[in-house]
């Protein structure tokens, strides 16, 4: 029992299973000779040893000890390797863009690679020694693919178009690689959004999301039913498996309880869609905002007069009601000090800057005058519901006067305070910007609103404590925070500003949200 108290003392039980075993045993080796332990060693990130050991799998910190055995790691320097996998999109682009300018920042020397049939291999070098540090590989596969690379110990990191499964969470779960819905294992690293396509002079500008499922579910089948020319509308689309498809599935056709229609054409990248779109004067296709080709974007609307545009300040709040959020995941285990570094970078300003001049919608956050914000303020007042006061509207527009709203929102699930998976990634993004002192002596007010389904009164207390639920969330970010430095007020107006119809489920989600408005 002493030995095995000694070993906890000197090591963190770790819960995650590692990397791709290193082959022979070890024997790690206090400084004092007094404790000795042997096992397989899993991995060594040049920083500590992770062993399958008698007492489980354990972590020691390398400056700790002597390690002796076959499977000891080279005495030579120790070069992390990262292997990033996941959706084409993302890592084609994006994520390459990211790393070059992690290395720019850091100081590295960087040598680029193309590996046919795997991706990009990135090498850094130390800027003065020019030793090498580090090997990136960011493997060009899919959101799928990528998560078989993680459970089969072949990716450190995971880019998906889409959320983790319920499978493969479960799977990542009885693998010992941890929890992936939580904040710590997930987060947005990037936005963009379905948008529906049409030929430029297509007279249908817009459109409701009930109206495009029933194009792509076949019930709609000519423009002339829309308001426009008596033609056949002939809806194109991507696999729905990869990329934008899943989302598409589930937030229109699903939401919607119809089923996609034979008649739907499928093409295999987004450039044959914006291809397809230039050719047919009477098509449809649901493309990426970022690549939305020579076609118009339509408008999303519904029945209540609602309208908006998708942009990317509509895109970063997640008013436009069909962002599509990008995900990194981890696995529940230590990455090297150069993988932390990176993870880190990515949540800068410097980062931000980069994913824009990639060409997606990035996660700054900025500030949005209230006289930015009219067409808003006018459709969300004009569709409020009876139930609202008119006190109450002007106490919200009083209060809004003289504040900025914050480009970031905080969503929900239907009557509950739980967040979305992209809410949870802005929590983190909310406190690194009050850690880093930017709203010192300003006072912020997390703002909730709910939809117009139920009692207003009850509506207007859960909007209050969903407000309530992501002020303490920001707050339980902050690891050594005066909360003097910054005025956190909490406020609540309920149904009073809808910003969509309540008559569908996507609406509704966009209306249950907290604001961060800044004076």
């Amino acid at each position: 029992m002493n030995i095995l108290r000694a070993v906890v003392a000197m090591a963190y039980v770790m819960l995650a299973t590692g990397q791709a075993a290193v082959a022979g045993d070890v024997t790690l080796t206090s400084r004092d000779g007094e404790i000795e332990l042997t096992g397989t060693l899993l991995t060594f990130d040049g920083e500590f040893y992770r062993v399958d050991t008698e007492f489980g799998i354990l972590t020691v910190d390398s400056s700790g000890v002597t390690c002796e055995g076959p499977g000891c790691p080279n005495l030579g320097p120790f070069v992390a390797e990262l292997t990033i996998s996941g959706a084409y999109a993302m890592g084609e682009v994006l994520f390459p863009a990211l790393v070059e300018g992690f290395a720019l920042r850091e100081g590295y020397a960087l040598k680029r690679e193309e590996v046919l049939g795997i991706g990009t291999l990135y090498t850094l070098y130390d800027g003065v020694s020019g030793q090498e540090q580090a090997r990136i590989t960011i493997k060009l596969t899919s959101s799928a693919e990528g998560f078989a690379d993680l459970l089969g110990q072949q990716a450190d990191m995971v880019l998906s178009m889409r959320q983790a499964s319920t499978r493969e969470r479960s799977m990542a779960r009885e693998a010992g690689l941890g929890d992936l819905r939580i904040a710590r294992q997930s987060r947005v690293i990037a936005l963009d959004a379905l948008v529906p396509v049409v030929s430029p002079g297509n007279p249908v500008t817009k459109l409701s999301i009930a109206q495009l499922a029933a194009i792509y579910a076949g019930k709609i089948r000519n423009w002339s039913e829309l308001g426009g020319e008596d033609a056949p509308i002939t809806p194109y689309l991507m696999d729905i498996e990869e990329g934008f498809g899943p989302a598409f599935m589930q937030q229109v056709i699903a939401a919607s309880g119809v089923s996609l229609s034979d008649r739907v054409r499928f093409h295999p990248s987004t450039k044959a869609l914006n291809d397809a779109i230039a050719r047919d004067p009477f098509g449809i296709a649901i493309t990426s905002f970022m690549r939305p080709g020579n076609g118009e974007v339509v408008q999303l609307s519904g029945t209540c007069g609602f309208r908006v545009q998708a942009s990317a300040r509509s895109i970063k709040s997640e008013d436009y009601p069909l962002t599509m959020p990008m995900y990194l995941y981890l696995p529940e285990r230590r990455l090297p000090l150069l993988g932390r570094e990176f993870l880190s970078y990515l949540r800068t300003d410097s980062a931000q800057f980069v994913t824009r001049r990639a060409g997606f919608v990035d996660q700054a956050l900025t500030r949005i005058p209230i006289q930015d914000q009219g067409d808003r303020m006018a459709n969300a007042v004009s569709a409020a519901g009876d139930e609202v006061a008119l006190p109450e509207l002007k106490r919200m527009v009083d209060m809004f006067d003289g504040k900025d709203r914050l480009s970031i929102s905080f969503r929900f699930q239907g009557g509950s305070t739980r967040l979305d998976a992209p809410s949870r990634s802005n929590v983190a993004l909310l406190a690194k910007a009050l850690e880093s002192g930017r709203f010192d002596g300003r006072q912020m007010v997390f703002v909730g609103f709910s939809d117009g389904q139920g009692a207003a009164a009850q509506n207007l207390d859960l909007a209050r404590k969903r407000a309530t639920a992501v002020r303490k969330q920001v707050l339980a970010q902050l690891e050594a925070f005066d909360d003097t430095r910054v005025d956190l007020q909490v406020d609540a107006f309920g149904e009073a500003m809808p910003m969509a119809c309540d008559d569908s489920a996507w609406g509704r989600r966009v209306n249950r949200r907290v604001e961060i408005w800044v004076d």
